[in-house]
């Protein structure tokens, strides 16, 4: 079973589809295959999918996809992605973590849409290799790996390891793959067809600028908002964040008010309960050291902080974010999502 890469037409490429994975990840990385094949009137690619057991796949939006097999079926793949939750644990494995590193030895590429970095960081399979992943699970990826060199790219393509941002930026991702294989003129050709405005570099911005984002377009306001979130860890005091900014401490807080409805302290706590709430989400990490990670010396004051901000402790939100209903919005049928929660 575990012949060697065959690297002859079509090019095969494989997903690994892990428990909640993300849909638009996946169709954006299958879709410009088939429009490939279909403008060039070839064979170009194919492709096949996997689930740990061979069974479908449940994804976050609630649909199921079904697989073409199961993990011990599948070798001699030349590249294979890693689809995965939103949260990045679930449906990953020892299973998993050997069968990536046997694919290594046979030579395949391996990458991962979004979370799927996750799989391959716990594999060993990042080690010495650039890598991107979402920029909400950055910052809790980094926390967990901090040896592994995370960039802010849309998608890294670093010799035998394909990463990507998640969402759309996987159509630009198979779009540099065409390319590189077959020409600018198909891989223009694939994303006029799906009405994709232009092929983005790597280094495009993974976020809408900070200033859209927000409404504001103050520069010395921008710049005190990217310096909160830069040091969000280990916050700043409001005189250090004006001298950031160029202005006075009344100036930043007359700013604040006036463009974001809040005073900087309160906004600042925000951001960092935020950050918070994504590792509870995203990580293993305990509450104290997520505490920690966010700024709050004081567990006690980070509980009382947070229950203020979203209704209920660390760990109770905890919970709740990893219910499906929490964390994807999708309701089984038999759960009636207006009836009250008790």
């Amino acid at each position: 079973m575990d012949r060697r890469i065959d690297q002859d037409l079509p090019e095969t490429f494989g997903f690994l589809l892990l428990s909640q994975f993300s849909m638009i990840c996946f169709f954006s990385a299958i879709e410009p295959l088939r429009v490939a094949n279909r403008l060039s009137g070839s064979r170009l690619y194919a492709w096949r999918v996997y689930s740990v057991d061979g069974a479908p796949v449940a994804a976050s939006n609630g649909m199921t996809v079904v697989a073409d097999a199961g993990i011990a079926e599948a070798a001699g793949i030349p590249t294979v992605f890693v689809c995965a939750s939103y949260e990045p644990e679930r449906g990953e494995s020892s299973a998993v973590r050997a069968w990536l590193r046997r694919l290594a030895r046979q030579g395949a590429r391996l990458g991962a849409l979004e979370t799927g970095i996750y799989a391959l960081a716990r594999a060993g399979l990042l080690d010495g290799y650039r890598a991107t992943t979402h920029w909400e699970n950055a910052p809790a990826f980094s926390e967990r790996f901090p040896d592994i060199e995370l960039t802010n790219e849309l998608f890294e393509v670093d010799r035998k390891r394909l990463t990507c941002s998640g969402g759309t930026a996987a159509i630009d991702m198979m779009l540099h793959l065409i390319e590189a294989r077959h020409g600018r003129d198909l891989a223009v050709g694939v994303s006029e067809q799906l009405l994709h405005a232009r092929i983005r570099n790597p280094d495009d911005h993974r976020r809408m600028a900070l200033g859209r984002r927000l409404g504001v377009r103050h520069p010395r306001l921008l710049k005190i908002v990217e310096t909160m979130h830069d040091y969000l860890e280990e916050p700043l005091g409001l005189d250090r964040l004006a001298a950031r900014g160029g202005i006075s401490r009344r100036q930043l807080e007359r700013l604040f008010r006036a463009h974001m409805g809040d005073t900087p302290t309160g906004y600042y706590l925000k951001l960092r309960l935020r950050r918070a709430r994504q590792y509870l989400e995203q990580t293993d990490m305990r509450v104290l050291d997520v505490s920690l990670a966010c700024g709050f010396s004081s567990a006690p004051y980070f509980s009382r902080a947070y229950r203020a901000q979203f209704g209920c402790t660390p760990r109770e939100d905890r919970r709740n974010l990893r219910s499906n209903a929490g964390r994807t919005g999708y309701f089984a049928p038999d759960v009636d999502p207006w009836a009250p929660r008790h």
